[in-house]
């Protein structure tokens, strides 16, 4: 059973409720996690995506550090390639500075997913083949080490140390492993492939500056409920958005089960909506946690980053309650200067490691 738990919440828009209300629900959602002990809340970022109302996480995770008081907040992640490390760096400098010892910054290299929105951005696909550059020099704006720009200082942020973590997508791992970072990896549908990328990532892990270990958190869905049956349907909104993204080309608000349950599906949109529902961690507290003692011994993973996503708030709210009696959580974490993370990985050396 990993015991360190945190979350990760994208913002979800439910059918009936509006944008800013889901916003408003990620705020509310951080308040419950600092309350049941999850060590971290981490929001996302996704730009012209219907469904999802998380397009600035750096914004919303102001909005959710300046709501709660202990628990450590971060982003999962801010995608680099879409932005001058400079003003990424900037923008974590103001976080750390007004939230000191809680901030996290986690990074991804996807770029837009249609050409539409790369354009708009003033990207391309190939930007994200300079994720490892551009890593570099946003953790030297942060420790003042870059040379690039020498007549420049990324104010508030030079010399603060911010914990960063590397989301893992491809190369990530090794990517990850080179910098000396923090590990996130996922999902747990395919635990063959987050394993085979945590023993990559141990295997090639390099210590950075001043001292790290690796530290692996591994991310993935989760649904507890007093039955079986209660926790698949948590899984049913968002696979069925899933399936409807795929051969609609749209990624809709999430609805509630009992309509999902209701429609009538072609045979390519079953097959996608059984595929979207299949793999995930979801049962009764006991085969949950069975299941996270089994990716515990498959990984080593350190701490577990819970993703999940549903229509009912209420039964949503019930499940991380009842993962944080499983993993024997006792009240509020994340504590003003501990990162969680072990050994002289944490806020030793230069880099926030």
């Amino acid at each position: 059973m990993i015991r360190t738990l945190s979350i990760l919440d994208r913002s979800r828009t439910r059918q009936g409720h509006s944008a800013p209300q889901a916003l408003r629900d990620t705020v509310d959602l951080a308040r419950t996690a600092e309350e049941l002990g999850y060590l971290r809340f981490w929001v996302s970022e996704h730009h012209s995506v219907p469904g999802v109302a998380g397009s600035a996480p750096t914004v919303l995770a102001a909005a959710v550090a300046g709501a709660t008081r202990r628990i450590r907040v971060g982003t999962g992640g801010v995608m680099l390639p879409n932005h001058e490390p400079l003003v990424v760096a900037e923008q974590f400098g103001v976080l750390e500075s007004l939230f000191p010892g809680r901030i996290d910054m986690g990074l991804g290299r996807s770029v837009g997913f249609t050409n539409g929105i790369r354009r708009a951005l003033g990207r391309d696909i190939g930007d994200a083949d300079r994720f490892e550059e551009q890593l570099a020099e946003l953790l030297g704006w942060l420790d003042g080490t870059q040379r690039a720009h020498p007549e420049v200082h990324a104010h508030p942020a030079e010399g603060l140390r911010v914990p960063a973590f590397v989301l893992a997508t491809g190369e990530g791992a090794g990517i990850a492993a080179r910098a000396g970072l923090p590990l996130v990896v996922g999902d747990l549908r395919s635990r063959g492939r987050v394993a085979e990328a945590v023993a990559r990532y141990r295997e090639e892990f390099r210590p950075a500056a001043g001292g790290s270990e690796p530290y692996v958190v591994v991310s993935g869905t989760v649904a507890v409920a007093a039955t079986t049956q209660e926790a698949r349907r948590m899984l049913v909104p968002e696979a069925w958005s899933l399936a409807y993204s795929r051969t609609r080309g749209s990624f809709p608000p999430l609805r509630p089960a009992e309509e999902v349950e209701a429609l009538e599906m072609s045979p390519k949109e079953r097959e996608l909506y059984e595929n979207a529902l299949a793999g995930h961690i979801h049962g009764t507290e006991e085969q949950v946690a069975a299941e996270l003692s089994e990716v515990a011994a498959l990984t080593g993973a350190d701490e577990l980053l819970v993703t999940t996503s549903t229509y009912d708030r209420t039964a949503l709210l019930d499940s991380y309650g009842r993962l944080a009696r499983l993993a024997g959580l006792s009240g509020p974490t994340g504590l003003s200067g501990s990162t969680g993370l072990s050994g002289s990985t944490g806020l030793s050396g230069s880099r926030g490691l």
